[in-house]
């Protein structure tokens, strides 16, 4: 039990000591949890690529492609929700280790899918595999992003002990370096994954990728305290859903800006690119440049935004002009598509290059908010329902990618998404201004 302020026996210099040999420890926590991400999601962004271009060489249209990730981006909502709560329960480092483990078993399951097998056996086979790697893949996030929360609390702190005020800053770019590097090492993975295809095939990719994860598995189990970020779990489903406004209202705006960059990334961009003479090759390179290059802007982001002393009444406001901007990308996109204009080609790569600067600016303010808002004490399970609603947007714009393809091309995906960032835009109106710290603390 904590004491109450000023109640403590230790001397001021012990106090401000201590304090600050805990944020060195946090610091390093944050290292090691983000030096474990980085390996899963290079992996994890091999794995996307080897699907697809695999597959695709079989013969696999768009739209049965685009249902082979349905069931990966599905299990994120439930893992989402149930991963934070588990998490709070059990710890943050356990959970970790269970994503890492259960990515291992999605390859080990791919890796067993055997050429002589029947088209609906074998896409029943790749579904369920996916299926597991998307439940790995969030709840790694999930206990990774709440690992953030839990070390920012402790430099908190510090920051109270020696000078009040700087530890949402830091919070803004830990978040913001921690999004924006996996980004960036997930487009490497989709450049892993093209490589490891062509060098050791389907098969010796996976082990390959399924021995790296099980190195990063034993760093996680040698280096992290196993009860880290461990609080008293909610105990019904209310409880659990019982969110403050503020997490509510950002859980339903990442529904719709996921939806929105994936109902023309997934499938859209990949095929309409390679309809107009570009080759898997150009098309890979140039997804995995465009990931890349998304991941160093969300990093930056803390430097593009103007933060405030309370953390939120600069960030609130930039979060709806961003997404106001980035609402006319696709419509403007739309309309070139429309008229069919010269080079067209060339005219969408531009504006998903304006589109990728923008989204990740948005994402990335995102994801601070949702850290801003949330209790220290169930920061697992505020995280949690969050990256829920983010796994149900990816799944909304992945049926609807290949959908709207099939029924209307390029033209169609775009409306959609433009459509999908106006509700975006008009749910951050009801962004909270204010942080209920007395949210949902622990009994």
């Amino acid at each position: 039990m904590n004491e109450a302020p000023g109640s403590s026996s230790a001397p001021p210099a012990q106090s401000v000591v201590a304090a600050s040999a805990g944020a060195r420890h946090a610091a390093r926590n944050y290292a090691i949890v983000t030096a474990a991400y980085w390996g899963f999601t290079l992996t994890d962004g091999a794995l996307r690529m080897l699907v697809l271009l695999h597959f695709y060489r079989l013969g696999y249209s768009p739209f049965t492609l685009a249902f082979l990730f349905l069931l990966y981006e599905a299990a994120g909502v439930l893992a989402n929700l149930v991963g934070g709560w588990l998490a709070t329960h059990y710890g943050i480092a356990r959970m970790l280790a269970v994503g890492l483990v259960t990515q291992i078993v999605g390859f080990v399951l791919l890796s067993a899918l055997d050429p002589g097998w029947t088209a609906a056996m074998a896409v029943a086979w790749v579904v369920v595999a996916q299926g597991i790697c998307g439940v790995a893949k969030d709840l790694t996030k999930t206990a990774s992003k709440s690992a953030i929360k839990i070390t920012q609390s402790q430099v908190q702190t510090e920051a109270k002990e020696q000078a009040r005020g700087g530890s949402q800053g830091q919070l803004f770019k830990w978040v913001a370096w921690f999004t924006g590097s996996k980004n960036a090492m997930k487009g490497i993975g989709f450049f892993l994954g093209g490589v490891l295809l062509e060098t050791l095939g389907f098969r010796g990719a996976l082990w390959a990728m399924a021995g790296l994860l099980a190195l990063v598995l034993a760093g996680v189990l040698l280096s992290l305290p196993p009860m880290m970020g461990k609080r008293q779990a909610s105990r019904s489903v209310r409880e659990l859903f019982a969110k403050n406004p503020g997490i509510n209202a950002l859980a339903a705006a990442r529904v719709v800006l996921f939806g929105a960059r994936d109902v023309w990334f997934v499938v859209g961009v990949p095929v309409f690119l390679y309809s107009v003479g570009w080759t898997f090759t150009m098309v890979g390179t140039f997804l995995a440049a465009w990931t890349i290059g998304y991941g160093l802007v969300q990093a930056l982001a803390p430097q593009i935004v103007r933060r405030s002393a309370d953390g939120l009444s600069n960030e609130v406001p930039a979060a709806r002009l961003w997404s106001a901007l980035l609402a006319v990308i696709p419509a403007a996109l739309a309309v070139a598509v429309w008229l069919q204009v010269p080079n067209l080609e060339w005219v969408v790569v531009g504006g998903l290059g304006l589109f990728g600067f923008a989204f990740a600016v948005n994402s990335s303010v995102h994801s601070y908010l949702v850290l801003a808002y949330a209790g220290s004490e169930k920061a697992a399970e505020d995280v949690g329902f969050y990256y829920a609603a983010n796994a149900l947007g990816r799944f909304l714009g992945t049926l609807l990618s290949g959908l709207l393809y099939q029924w209307g091309g390029l033209l169609y995906a775009l409306i959609g998404s433009a459509v999908m960032l106006l509700i975006c835009w008009l749910v951050t109106l009801a962004l909270p201004l204010a942080r209920e710290d007395s949210a949902r603390a622990a009994p």
